[in-house]
């Protein structure tokens, strides 16, 4: 008896001792995990150079670089020579020791270790040999910048140190604030064939002519940005993520073959020696034409031209003020047409290059869709700053200012189908529209893709939609983004991962931030307070060097919205939206004593309430919403009567500041409810609607079966 008492005793006294840990591990305490928890530990503490305003402040400093170059494009050796005086302007606080450039040409040297990142595996099918010889040349590309002397002004030698795709130079003195330095740089390297091995520049061959069409850039050594966030932003590039650069001044001299017609950033300062009497009278003419491109060299032109190969030379002479890059295309085959584009009474040329094997699908829309283009981002950000906007015919998607390098081509007699002619006027679009982001507001494509990509992915809908109301959009719309955020978890980063580091590129930097920006617009903020702020940032920036902090809060600055829950969600996490029904209770309601009302639950089945109980009844409903879904996001309900009518109601994403799990509502009416859906026009991204309705939705088993016989 004694040994069972003292079983017994042990037993409870486990027992209370599990309690009591229980009890205590209950009561232990928490981080706010509240998804409306501010943004204080993930945004950079403001002060006066980026301010809590998410404009720039009193202390704000940028530095400034100014290129001298000359430049040699030789057409038969298919090689780039170049000289530059590169004058750099401190205007930070800071004393500089060394100054950092980067080279990207050296992506492509031999020992660069680009490819040796990229995992590899044999492939389960066969490959195009196209494909395979770019991969498996039988020749090695001989690629890469080839430094033959950095000096001084003066022509003694100036160290330097070369870390594959950047170079150190070593300045003498230390620059002081306010001080300028300059030096000079003498290279040369051989053009990659981008057709056959790839590329962000290069040339096309067209065998049947032999002509080449060379569409140049990352060309020259360039500074890397000096700012106030990240001190010298001189990643290595490793061929995706873009370009972070500093403002300046260029003056430019490129020499080419003298029956090549050449498109450029800048001013043309010598039109007189490169262009013909009848060309400058056509380009004269273009000006002065609002309605329609004008061929400045038509097709029959340019095919006489190309029949024949000069040994001559031309230099083409630039200028060009406050530009952040600089870029250009030549060819003896280019076509070229204008025309004149109003932005707020100052004219602005919109421009197209290309060879006849892209006619008539470039004559017939990219001018126009360069137009459109400087019109609708005028309209939403600020006036195109600049003098001009080409659309080169490069058959590749890569921007520069004033300059951008597009695919698309016709069949060979000329047609061309839906297909393509959207896909063409969809690049123009994106790539004229990284005029205003990145080349104006100059954010750090290295470091936030997005930040480039992401905003110009959603200003280009909106040119698309001006430029054709019914334009197949394909990115930006929240239905096309639910297959992406609903996939495999483990292959999916959020939108705040530096561009070399994310899994689906094109979803990520593009889709989904373009996506978050249209919810924004059409279902959060709503037009007006989203097109004031996302303008106020544009303007704020421009020329200048934002981080995501200060395009978050400039958004909330300018709308008098508390944003940090969506950048939160959106930007910073991999959840989904998925919001649902999980149930409904009807009521009824009668009299009771002292004039009060007592709401009684009706059990009948379904919607349908029994009438017999009180006729004279409002009706009530208590409906609990459910949240499956890491997102928290507007409750968008409609209602469908039982006389066919419809009511929507939206309830702001705050209603999930005390559960983030589920949420109930009494909805009133006069009429009877026969259904409920949520977010019927797919507004949010939601990834599983089969809980969107109520009563749930059925299918017939058979239902699926004919489907299926009859597709």
């Amino acid at each position: 008896m004694k040994k069972n008492i003292v079983l017994i005793f042990s037993v409870f006294f486990v027992v209370t001792s599990v309690f009591s840990q229980t009890k205590r591990e209950t009561q232990k305490g928490h981080t706010n995990q509240n998804k409306f928890k501010q943004l204080k530990d993930e945004l950079a503490t403001p002060d006066r150079r980026h301010t809590a305003s998410g404009a720039p402040g009193k202390k704000y400093t940028q530095q400034k670089v100014d290129y001298s170059m000359d430049i040699v494009l030789d057409d038969d050796k298919q090689r780039i020579t170049g000289n530059e005086t590169i004058t750099y302007h401190n205007n930070s606080e800071d004393e500089l020791t060394y100054l950092w450039l980067q080279l990207d040409q050296n992506m492509r040297a031999s020992d660069s270790k680009t490819p040796d990142i990229q995992p590899t595996s044999a492939p389960k099918r066969g490959v195009p040999k196209r494909v395979y010889d770019r991969y498996f040349p039988e020749k090695p590309f001989d690629g890469g910048f080839k430094i033959t002397s950095v000096t001084n002004t003066n022509g003694s030698n100036l160290s330097h140190t070369i870390n594959q795709t950047m170079m150190r130079i070593n300045l003498p003195k230390p620059l002081a604030s306010g001080e300028t330095f300059s030096f000079k740089i003498s290279w040369w390297y051989n053009i990659n064939n981008h057709r056959t091995q790839g590329g962000r520049s290069g040339f096309e061959h067209f065998p049947a002519d032999g002509n080449n069409n060379y569409v140049i850039a990352q060309f020259y050594p360039r500074l890397c940005v000096y700012d106030n966030v990240e001190g010298w932003q001189n990643d290595q590039f490793w061929g995706r993520s873009e370009f972070a650069l500093e403002f300046g001044d260029f003056n430019v001299n490129i020499t080419t073959p003298a029956d090549h017609m050449l498109g450029a950033t800048g001013v043309l300062m010598n039109e007189s020696e490169v262009l013909t009497k009848k060309q400058q009278k056509k380009l004269a003419l273009a000006k002065k034409t609002f309605d329609k491109p004008v061929l400045i060299v038509s097709q029959k032109e340019a095919e006489e031209i190309e029949k024949g190969k000069s040994k001559k030379t031309k230099t083409w002479k630039f200028v060009a003020k406050n530009v952040r890059d600089y870029a250009f295309a030549s060819s003896r085959k280019f076509i070229w047409d204008g025309m004149a584009v109003d932005i707020n009474g100052k004219t602005v040329m919109a421009y197209s290059y290309y060879s006849k094997e892209a006619n008539p699908l470039y004559g017939d829309h990219s001018t126009r869709a360069v137009a459109q283009t400087l019109k609708t981002y005028s309209r939403y950000t600020f006036d195109y700053p600049y003098h001009k906007a080409i659309s080169v015919d490069g058959q590749m998607g890569m921007e520069y200012p004033q300059i951008c390098f597009n695919p698309g081509r016709p069949n060979p007699d000329g047609t061309y189908s839906d297909r393509v002619k959207y896909r063409m006027i969809k690049v123009t679009i994106h790539e004229v529209g990284h005029n205003f982001f990145p080349m104006i507001v100059n954010s750090d494509e290295r470091q936030w893709t997005w930040m480039d990509e992401g905003l110009n992915s959603y200003m280009e809908m909106l040119a698309e939609l001006d430029y054709d109301p019914n334009f197949p959009i394909t990115r930006g719309y929240p239905k096309n983004i639910v297959k992406y955020m609903g996939g495999d978890q483990s292959s999916i980063a959020p939108i705040m991962t530096k561009g070399d580091n994310v899994y689906q590129f094109g979803n990520n930097a593009y889709g989904k931030p373009a996506t978050a920006l249209w919810i924004l617009r059409e279902t959060i903020m709503g037009k007006e307070l989203f097109d004031h702020a996302f303008k106020t940032y544009a303007k704020r920036w421009k020329f200048k060097h934002p981080t995501p902090a200060d395009f978050f809060r400039s958004m909330e600055d300018a709308s008098a919205m508390d944003l940090d829950w969506f950048w939160r969600g959106w930007f910073y996490t991999t959840d989904v939206t998925d919001i649902g029904v999980k149930d409904v209770k009807k009521y009824y309601t009668t009299e009771g004593p002292n004039n009060s009302v007592n709401f009684v639950q009706d059990k009948t089945e379904g919607l349908s309430f029994d009438s017999k109980k009180n006729p004279k009844s409002k009706y009530h409903y208590e409906i609990t919403y459910n949240k499956p879904g890491g997102l928290v996001m507007p409750i968008i309900a409609e209602f469908t009567y039982k006389d066919g009518t419809k009511e929507r109601k939206t309830y702001p994403a705050q209603i999930w500041r005390l559960n983030d799990n589920q949420v109930t509502k009494i909805f009133s009416s006069d009429k009877e409810i026969t259904n409920i859906t949520i977010d019927p026009d797919l507004e949010t991204a939601d990834v599983d609607t089969s809980n969107n309705s109520w009563p749930k939705k059925t299918t017939n088993k058979f239902d699926k079966f004919k489907k299926k016989i009859k597709s």
